[in-house]
Parts: C-alpha cells; sequence; structure tokens
C-alpha cells in the first residue's frame, strides 16, 4: 500500500462518516492503521496529511 492510498482510504473513511480514533481503526481496519504508521510519525499526523494530498 502506498502513501496515497492509505491518504485516499483515510479520506474516504472520514467521508463516511466513520469514527477516525486510533483504537476503533485498529480494530477495523489494522492494515491501514500499520500502513499509515509506516509513512508517518503517528496516526492523528497521518489524518492532518491525508487531507493535502
Amino acid at each position: 500500500m502506498s502513501i496515497v492510498d492509505v491518504a485516499k482510504q483515510i479520506q474516504q473513511l472520514k467521508h463516511s462518516g466513520e469514527t477516525m480514533s486510533k483504537k476503533k481503526i485498529k480494530q477495523s481496519h489494522p492494515e491501514l492503521l500499520q500502513n499509515a504508521l509506516y509513512y508517518f510519525p503517528s496516526w492523528e499526523h497521518a489524518i492532518q496529511s491525508s487531507e493535502s494530498l
């Protein structure tokens, strides 16, 4: 999964009204969280960065 894929998936989850807490994402989308933390220093940083990509 590329950094662009991670950003797009985060954007899709936000637009669908998904709860964006790290705990909830870890339960519902563990692969997304793992990839986001590979590219970004924190889950919060990944969410903020996805808005600008």
